[in-house]
């Protein structure tokens, strides 16, 4: 293996773990860890919302503050990464909700850090050592963390039969004890990318340019300015994480309601934490020459039927289908769009992803709003989670739309 094929793969599996530390661990492992805090008679559904919320706010504010710091990209990556193991620790270490919003705001900020910087870093790095095709690789950490969170949570001994025996919690591991075993997990997965990042600091500017998204069809260089250039994308990018977040939230309470054993509804996570990072790799494998928008624009639709499945079809299979089209298109998503807006971000690399991200997470963040809204109008809290997913299979239909005639114009 030559010196830059090495280099490659250490920044592939340093990013990749990275992702799954912030992403898997500080973003979503609450998913998975939810029903247990209820168990543990720590949480009701009121509660959980409010943690929901203050994590997405925190991520809006962690997304539209990165640009801002002056760290360099794998410093600031080191430090959410650190970040992300503290709070996940003292989540275990407390038990009252004001503490607990507090603590899921401060994961949403550091987990936005984390993937700004990690992707700044990650895809600069790629791009300078020739192996941008690598990207798949890189951004598959994300569901391999959301599946790992999942696996974690599902598999602690006791934790599955208690849950569907009905046994005495301390029968089980307690959700304070999982966050704090979590967090242990994390600390240790974080030791590569501190090390890798500590020897490979700063990406070499040769390989930033229009250059960074190759492994998909190049696009030309945009002649706006980068804030134009990307404006679109930012638009499209908001309408994804609207789409995305209420199948993500709602698919494994929509699985536990078809089936009440938690061997079976409890995979609906791990699930589409497999399929997230299956499919970036598999996208980077076979689809290497698919133009970027086109590519996006195919998966927004895929996203969109996925969304739509629980509404028509109500059965285990259908939650199983969607979560693999929403979770197989997740990441996806996220990779290609990141290449297209660092392609055309030209000197402003961590300000427009930055804005990517941002725009993602105002967008999920406008998700559970809009169901709460729809829900004072509907007949049932079933109908109003249906008119949600409507609309936010109308906004990846539109939004596809728009990448399409993208496409075409280039």
């Amino acid at each position: 293996m030559t010196s830059r094929s090495l280099q490659a793969a250490m920044v592939c599996l340093a990013a990749m773990t990275a992702l799954a530390v912030a992403m898997g661990v500080g973003r979503f492992a609450f998913t998975p860890l939810f029903p247990l805090m209820v168990r543990d008679g720590l949480l009701d559904g009121r509660a959980g919302a409010w943690l929901a919320a203050a994590n997405y706010l925190g991520y809006l504010a962690g997304a539209l503050t990165a640009a801002r710091i002056t760290l360099r990209p794998a410093l600031l990556m080191s430090a959410g990464l650190a970040a992300t193991v503290g709070i996940t620790a003292a989540v275990g270490w407390t038990t009252t909700l004001p503490i607990w919003i507090v603590l899921r705001f401060l994961a949403g900020v550091a987990s936005a850090w984390t993937l700004v910087a990690t992707s700044t870093w990650g895809l600069g790095w790629l791009a300078a050592l020739g192996r941008p095709g690598l990207a798949g690789i890189l951004f598959s950490g994300v569901g391999l963390g959301i599946a790992g969170a999942g696996l974690y949570c599902l598999m602690a001994p006791g934790s599955a039969t208690a849950l569907a025996t009905g046994l005495a919690p301390r029968l089980a591991p307690s959700s304070p004890a999982m966050w704090v075993g979590l967090a242990g997990l994390a600390a240790l997965a974080s030791l590569l990318p501190l090390a890798v990042g500590w020897r490979l600091p700063v990406y070499m500017a040769a390989g930033s340019g229009a250059d960074a998204g190759a492994g998909m069809a190049r696009q030309p260089a945009p002649a706006r300015p980068a804030s134009t250039a990307t404006t679109g994308l930012v638009a499209c990018y908001v309408l994804f994480g609207f789409g995305y977040i209420l199948p993500a939230t709602y698919l494994p309470a929509l699985a536990r309601q078809l089936v009440d054993d938690p061997q079976v509804f409890g995979l609906a996570w791990p699930l589409f934490g497999a399929a997230a990072a299956l499919s970036t790799v598999l996208v980077t494998w076979r689809l290497a020459r698919v133009d970027r928008l086109l590519l996006w624009a195919a998966c927004h639709v895929l996203m969109g039927i996925g969304v739509l499945l629980p509404v028509f079809w109500t059965t285990l299979g259908g939650v199983v289908a969607a979560a693999l089209l929403v979770g197989g298109t997740f990441m996806v998503i996220t990779m290609v769009a990141m290449q297209e807006a660092r392609a055309r971000a030209e000197t402003q690399v961590t300000r427009v992803l930055g804005r990517m991200t941002a725009g993602f997470a105002a967008g999920q963040l406008a998700g559970p709003l809009v169901n709460a809204a729809v829900a004072h109008g509907a007949s049932s809290e079933a109908a109003a989670l249906h008119m949600a997913l409507g609309l936010s299979a109308a906004g990846l239909l539109a939004s596809a739309v728009y990448l399409w005639r993208e496409y075409r114009q280039n």
